[in-house]
Formats: structure tokens, sequence, C-alpha cells
């Protein structure tokens, strides 16, 4: 008998762990994040104001590059950002991808054809 009961309860730990990291939550980025971006071109401080809904994100970039309608998608932690700009005449595709933490994010950004870089931010 306490070798039934024993393997019932390993069973049972087992599928709540299977449960638990099936239906992991998906990081909450809605809200305004102040950014410090990192390239060769030289270093920014965009703002983010962001809304999330399910896995679908929308907002506003403000930056160095002007404003832009973002629009983006979080799944668990990662998140990925995209905005495009006028810049000197030629129309530039801007991509935030990394991972959120809490209230802090990081990541690597690319301008397209102009290079890539580094992000840090954190939401107000």
């Amino acid at each position: 008998m306490n070798i039934l009961r024993r393997t019932l309860l390993i069973s049972m730990a087992a599928l709540g762990v299977m449960a638990s990291s099936a239906f992991a939550a998906d990081a909450n980025i809605s809200g305004t994040w102040n950014m410090t971006t990192e390239t060769s071109a030289g270093t920014g401080s965009p703002t983010f104001t962001l809304k999330q809904a399910g896995k679908e994100v929308t907002g506003d970039y403000q930056g160095a590059l002007g404003q832009a309608p973002v629009t983006g998608t979080v799944k668990e932690n990662n998140v990925a950002l995209k905005f495009t700009v006028n810049a000197g005449g030629m129309e530039l595709t801007v991509t935030y991808t990394g991972t959120v933490e809490g209230n802090t994010m990081k990541g690597k950004v690319s301008l397209g054809e102009l290079g890539e870089g580094t992000f840090t931010g954190r939401k107000s």
C-alpha cells in the first residue's frame, strides 16, 4: 500500500510541474519604457509607450529617429518590437528583440542596413 501511495504522490507532483510549465504566463509589458540603446552610430534614449493584448503589442516610439507607431509580440518573457521611420529620405525598419524580467528589458536592436546594437530598458 505504501508503494502505491508513493507512486501516486510522485505522479501527481510530476503532473503539477508539467501543468505549471505548460501554462507559463507571458510577461506584461504594457506601460512606458525608458530605453538606452548603444550602436556604432552612438547612444540613444528612446521612450516606448506600449499596450499589450494577449501576445500582441501596439504602441508608440519617441526618440532620436522621430516618432512612429510600434507593433510587436510577447511570448513568455521574449519580446519583439518593430517600427518604421523615414531616416534621411530612406525608410528604415527598426527591430528590438530581447527578454523581459519584471520591470526591466534587454536585448538587441537592429537598424536594418545601418547596423545593430544593444538595448536596456526600465518600465516607469
